[in-house]
């Protein structure tokens, strides 16, 4: 009901702005947001540092380059022509980066993070460079790079829906071995765990769906490094309790931030990955604060 054109709860069921607007809208936002928090929560644990973030590997910035070049293009009125470039440059650029960290059939967690890092600020630097070449096409390259829901459609729901159902099911069902990675490779491997096999599954899987969020509506941040965080501190570190809480805070957070994002300074609109960054990056440095003891 709530944005720039007002609906009664009469009016709604039969408005052409509820079906193919906002309800997918609403629909995509809670999805991204349940994808963003439980790859948040996987990446935290494979790492085992709780600052890791889904965009770690360079699947935003990958993302951000194939958006990039796709509106210099001018594909931004084929369908799903942005997306489509988006999706496409975020997974070659996690291969790539995969293949710089992977030794034989082993995989260094502390190359491919250093990887990752490294490889982004060079897209970034590329990305700043096409944007002042082509000044006349900033504010789209900005705008995508900044996360909106604004041009959600049916077509991402169908697209995102069933990646992030697969997704979400490969990480609730390796709860159990998320939980023992946190005990340290040697130990996870004494306890029964196939290492090498889970992490490779689990980054897969979690590549997969961050690279469809971020294809689909842009660079959202905060939400994968926040929200597992914020549970860990209420539910325990039980990734049996902590993925599935992560879905429900993650849907909702970003819900709220996209009603939000439409709706103070309608009609125009915020993105939404500014108000993510607000929000989040105060309310992470307050529970830093609060237990740096624990670090």
């Amino acid at each position: 009901m709530l944005g720039a054109a007002d609906i009664s709860v009469d009016e709604i069921w039969h408005s052409q702005i509820f079906w193919r607007l906002r309800l997918p809208r609403v629909l995509m936002s809670v999805l991204v947001g349940a994808v963003l928090s439980v790859c948040g929560a996987a990446y935290q644990s494979i790492f085992r540092n709780p600052l890791t973030d889904p965009y770690v590997l360079g699947v935003s910035s990958g993302a951000s380059m194939g958006a990039a070049v796709a509106i210099l293009l001018g594909l931004e009125a084929w369908l799903w022509g942005v997306g489509g470039m988006a999706l496409a440059a975020a997974l070659a650029t996690v291969w790539l980066i995969y293949r710089i960290a992977s030794i034989g059939n082993r995989m260094h967690t502390t190359t491919l993070l250093l990887t990752g890092v490294c490889l982004t600020l060079l897209i970034s630097a590329l990305i700043s460079f096409l944007m002042v070449l082509n000044q006349e096409k900033m504010d789209s390259i900005i705008f995508w790079t900044m996360g909106s829901f604004g041009s959600s459609s049916w077509t991402d729901v169908a697209l995102m829906a069933p990646m992030a159902l697969i997704g979400i099911g490969v990480v609730l069902w390796y709860g159990r071995d998320l939980n023992l990675l946190l005990a340290g490779s040697e130990a996870a491997k004494s306890m029964g765990c196939e290492v090498e096999k889970v992490k490779r599954v689990l980054l897969v899987a979690t590549t997969l769906m961050v690279a469809f969020a971020v294809s689909s509506c842009g660079v959202i941040g905060f939400v994968g490094l926040i929200v597992p965080h914020a549970v860990r501190l209420v539910a325990g570190p039980d990734n049996r309790k902590v993925v599935p809480y992560s879905i429900l805070c993650g849907a909702l957070f970003v819900l709220v931030c996209d009603t939000l994002a439409r709706y103070l300074l309608r009609p125009s609109e915020l993105p939404v990955g500014s108000l993510t960054s607000m929000v989040g990056a105060p309310l992470f440095i307050y529970l830093l604060y609060k237990n740096k003891k624990g670090y």
